[in-house]
C-alpha cells in the first residue's frame, strides 16, 4: 500500500490555481508562461497543516499519494475569504494626484503593501476595493505532490521563503539551527512560530567584534 502524506511532513508539491476557470497561480514553468506570471516559478515546499498555502488546500494534502494528480475545489470560506464590504474605501483623487498616478475603474494598485482595485472615479472622490480580487470566489487547485522534503537544509529554507521572504546563512546540528547574526530581528519575531513547526531551537551567532590595532 503507497505511503500517504500526514499533519507535520514537509513536501514538495506542483500546482496550478483556478478562479473561474482561469489561472491565477501556479508553479509550472510552462503554465505560468501562458499567463505571464511575473513572480518567480520554483519548487514549492511546504510543511501540511500549518497553513503555508490557503486552508481548504492545506487540509487536502493530508492523505494523499506521492506523484498522483488530484483536483480540488474550494470554496471562499476556505479559499481567500468571503468579500468584506467594509473594505472598499473611499479616497480623494488628490491623494493619488500627489503620488502622480492617475485612477481608472480597474487599475490595480499596491497601497500601502495591499493589493487593491479601483471601482469608479466621479469627481474627487476614487471608491477602491481592498479585498482580495479572489475573495467571494470558488477556487480549484491541481495539485500533485512530487515528494516528501526530509532535509535540514529544504525545511529552514522553506520556512523561510514563508516567514522572513528572504534567505539566511545557517548551521544546522541536532537539536537547534544556528543562523548568521543578520537574521536577528527576523529571528526575534518569527522564531517561536518558526521553531514549532521545526521542532528545534533557533539560535542566532553572536557578531565578531574586531580589536582595534595599537
Amino acid at each position: 500500500m503507497a505511503e500517504l502524506t500526514k499533519k507535520g511532513d514537509f513536501v514538495e508539491i506542483e500546482f496550478i490555481g483556478y478562479a473561474n476557470g482561469d489561472v491565477f497561480d501556479t508553479n509550472l514553468k510552462e503554465k505560468a508562461k501562458e499567463i505571464n506570471l511575473r513572480a518567480e516559478v520554483a519548487p514549492l515546499i511546504v510543511c501540511i497543516g500549518r497553513g503555508m498555502v490557503v486552508p481548504g488546500f492545506d487540509k487536502q494534502l493530508e492523505g494523499k499519494e506521492i506523484g498522483k494528480k488530484y483536483k480540488i475545489k474550494i470554496e471562499p470560506e476556505e479559499g481567500f475569504g468571503k468579500r468584506n464590504p467594509s473594505l472598499i474605501k473611499i479616497i480623494p483623487a488628490s491623494a493619488f494626484r500627489k503620488q502622480e498616478m492617475s485612477p481608472v475603474p480597474g487599475l490595480m494598485l499596491n497601497l500601502d503593501g495591499m493589493i487593491a482595485k479601483v471601482l469608479s472615479v466621479s469627481g474627487g472622490r476614487v471608491s477602491v476595493d481592498f479585498n482580495n480580487p479572489l475573495s467571494g470566489k470558488d477556487i480549484e487547485y491541481e495539485f500533485t505532490i512530487k515528494r516528501k522534503a526530509d532535509s535540514d537544509e529544504e525545511k529552514v529554507n522553506a520556512l523561510q521563503d514563508f516567514f522572513f521572504k528572504k534567505k539566511f546563512k545557517f548551521k544546522a546540528e541536532e537539536k537547534k539551527i544556528i543562523f548568521e547574526p543578520q537574521a536577528g530581528p527576523f529571528i526575534k519575531i518569527l522564531g517561536k512560530k518558526f521553531s514549532e513547526i521545526l521542532g528545534k531551537e533557533l539560535e542566532v551567532e553572536e557578531k565578531e567584534v574586531k580589536k582595534k590595532e595599537n
